[in-house]
């Protein structure tokens, strides 16, 4: 009796692979380890909300500042929750690394740059979630925003983007650095440091000069100028980065410096893993 194969009985669109199919699956079991560890959520968020309910309120009281400061410190924070919270999750690889499944994960018929994607599914969905957090905690502050449609795109092409390059930042150093307390070590002076320099609480003209020329560098400040210009509709951070008369264009600008920077990122980061797995 002849055999029947099962392409004679299912139809080829049933039995085709699903490519996506490894990826939802390593994305559905990183959040689960994010759920099982509250402080993912909770801690990063902290410090940003402080900033919108109580320094900023602080700042324009002391400074005798307008309530347009309130909104610029405001949107300051987001460039210091997006670093903190991909961090957070970078040391979630280490720890996936020393106690958990990656071994497993390694030996499976999937390809490894997987993992690093799906890791950065799980960390954006969830950065995603805080800045919309911090902005309805902005909002119900009274903190204005001057956002239109055009804006909302700026902002939300920006921030994806920004966090999408943390990310790389953060799981390459994830792949280099052995121990956790190692990487926690180095944090600050890749999530903090730089946000005292981009602008955050004042803005990049006040630096001294060679610090200002320096600040024009660092991709969180062109993702600061780019969220202010769509949430506020100010393009002062844009000026001071490019010194043009076309905001449209300075903007352009901007955007493909932080896509460069979430493009080189995720790639190195894609590649320090390859190398880091076959050690």
């Amino acid at each position: 009796m002849t055999a029947i194969s099962p392409e004679a009985i299912l139809p080829r669109r049933q039995i085709t692979h699903n490519p996506l199919a490894p990826l939802a699956t390593l994305a559905a079991r990183r959040f689960q380890l994010s759920v099982r560890t509250p402080r993912e959520l909770v801690v990063p968020l902290l410090t940003p909300i402080l900033f919108a309910l109580v320094i900023a309120p602080a700042l324009k009281q002391a400074l005798h500042t307008s309530t347009a400061y309130e909104a610029f410190v405001a949107t300051g924070t987001i460039g210091l929750l997006i670093p903190l919270n991909t961090m957070f999750a970078g040391l979630g690889v280490i720890v996936d690394r020393e106690s958990g499944a990656q071994r497993e994960l390694l030996a499976a018929p999937i390809p490894r740059p997987l993992l690093v994607v799906g890791n950065l599914a799980v960390a954006f969905a969830i950065t995603a979630l805080q800045v919309a957090v911090l902005i309805a905690v902005a909002l119900a502050r009274g903190i204005h925003f001057n956002a239109t449609g055009t804006g909302i795109v700026w902002f939300i092409t920006a921030t994806a983007l920004f966090t999408i390059g943390m990310y790389g930042a953060a799981e390459t150093l994830a792949s280099r650095v052995p121990k956790s307390e190692e990487y926690i070590a180095r944090v600050p002076a890749i999530a903090i440091v730089p946000w005292f320099l981009a602008g955050s609480l004042f803005p990049i003209s006040a630096l001294p000069g060679f610090l200002a020329w320096f600040a024009k560098v660092l991709p969180l400040t062109h993702g600061l100028a780019l969220v202010r210009y769509g949430l506020l509709g100010d393009s002062t951070g844009l000026h001071n980065i490019w010194n043009m008369h076309n905001t449209t264009l300075m903007a352009t600008l901007s955007l493909a410096v932080v896509a460069v920077f979430a493009t080189a990122l995720t790639t190195i980061a894609i590649r320090v893993f390859n190398r880091a797995a076959v050690r």
